[in-house]
């Protein structure tokens, strides 16, 4: 294993002293003493100057193997899952300002970031090989359905803030003919309203010329997590490519568990200094107290569930011990945090998992930034998607794109080898 000096140069070799100081959040002057050796490069560094050489700068995408579009983007989980197979972003949607915030600054600013994909010309938008949409889940989503139930509103497509965006995608896929596509959804989406949804949705796909492979995934392949999603992967008819799902390269589940996640208090919790010690006190090795939950909502919790466990109901808390595989995180989690609570010992009430954790959950590395609230932090990562779940399919994808670019006659041999 390298240590952190070792990293250092080979950093070096691609990015100069002011971007690693930006990156790892230290001044230029320090990043200067450790190449110098006149200050040893901390230990803690180690998991930012990992992550840092997988990252590709600017430069090195002028010419990208393919490129594609970002819309619905929330934080850029899909956008992270095909820029690590060459791919380069050259248009992002996000009508949320807060998750804007968080997108921006994680992502280079090679394009502006427009907001609501409604007021956009699909013509304005950039040609491309690929488009990516997670479009908004809530009209189709069982707790979407169940809430806008309760409240006497319409769901679906009749839900006329969120559920027509669908046909946005559709204007401009007909528009640009993009070689591919990958749509995400919450796995409801299929079975909404007895099936008519989907077909609508099918049907619209397949008028516009692609050839569709859907496919539910669950996120616990890759974390600690259950989080089953559709996946609908488009090629172009005339290309002829009918994506196998069998190519997608799916870990057992169970491998990954809570413990992976978690933030360690034996000593060895990686020091960000993006996160300072804004959800662990390192001098005490200790996640902070505001996560553990107060007595009044504990209490609560417990009643509620006991409640729906009279009448026979499965609703309640989860509670999560290091070995286990966490329940679905939802974007309402801000609220008490009961889907996914942490056990900390007899006699100790549990915690919430802090919004670092979250991004854990959800496969983000630790070099992702938190610029948000916690309450916007547990929503954008409760919307968001299961990064690597995107990575292993944009790699299945990415040599069927290759091979069908006008300019390019051959894939390249490590992505024929992958498939």
């Amino acid at each position: 294993m390298s240590n952190p000096i070792d990293l250092l140069k080979e950093a070096r070799l691609r990015f100069s002293q002011r971007e690693i100081a930006d990156y790892v959040g230290k001044d230029i002057k320090t990043v200067r003493r450790w190449e110098k050796g006149e200050t040893p490069c901390p230990a803690i560094l180690e998991p930012a100057l990992r992550e840092m050489l997988r990252t590709p700068r600017l430069q090195e995408l002028a010419e990208p193997d393919f490129t594609f579009i970002d819309l619905f983007a929330g934080v850029g989980g899909i956008r992270m899952g095909f820029e690590a197979h060459g791919g380069r972003c050259v248009f992002t949607s996000e009508w949320d300002s807060y998750a804007q915030k968080t997108y921006a600054e994680n992502f280079p600013a090679e394009h502006p970031l427009n907001g609501d994909i409604t007021k956009i010309e699909a013509a304005d938008i950039p040609d491309h090989d690929v488009l990516l949409a997670g479009f908004p889940c809530q009209p189709f989503s069982i707790a979407g359905v169940s809430k806008k139930n309760a409240l006497g509103r319409a769901h679906g497509f009749a839900c006329d803030t969120q559920g027509t965006l669908f046909f946005d995608v559709c204007r401009i896929i007909e528009e640009k003919r993009p070689r591919a596509f990958l749509l995400e959804n919450v796995k409801n989406l299929m079975s909404h309203d007895k099936g008519r949804t989907w077909d609508v949705i099918k049907s619209s796909l397949i008028e516009l010329g692609y050839d569709i492979s859907p496919r539910v995934v669950d996120g616990a392949h890759f974390v600690p997590q259950h989080r089953e999603r559709i996946l609908i992967v488009g090629f172009r008819n005339e290309d002829g490519i009918r994506f196998d799902w069998d190519a997608v390269g799916l870990p057992q589940k169970g491998v990954h568990v809570m413990r992976d996640i978690l933030h360690r208090t034996d000593g060895t919790e990686p020091v960000l200094p993006w996160d300072g010690d804004r959800f662990f006190d390192h001098a005490g090795r200790r996640v902070q107290d505001k996560y553990t939950l107060t007595p009044k909502l504990w209490r609560y919790l417990q009643d509620y569930a006991d409640k729906h466990r009279a009448k026979g109901n499965g609703f309640g808390f989860g509670l999560v011990h290091p070995g286990s595989v966490a329940r679905t995180l939802s974007a309402r989690y801000y609220k008490d945090g009961s889907e996914i609570l942490v056990y900390q010992g007899e006699g100790i009430n549990p915690r919430r998992l802090t919004p670092r954790e979250c991004a854990r959950l959800m496969g983000f590395p630790d070099s992702f930034r938190i610029p948000v609230s916690d309450t916007r932090a547990y929503k954008q990562f409760g919307n968001s998607v299961v990064m690597p779940v995107m990575r292993e399919v944009a790699r299945a994808m990415v040599p069927h794109i290759l091979a069908r670019r006008e300019d390019r006659h051959d894939v390249p041999e490590a992505l024929a080898c992958a498939a």
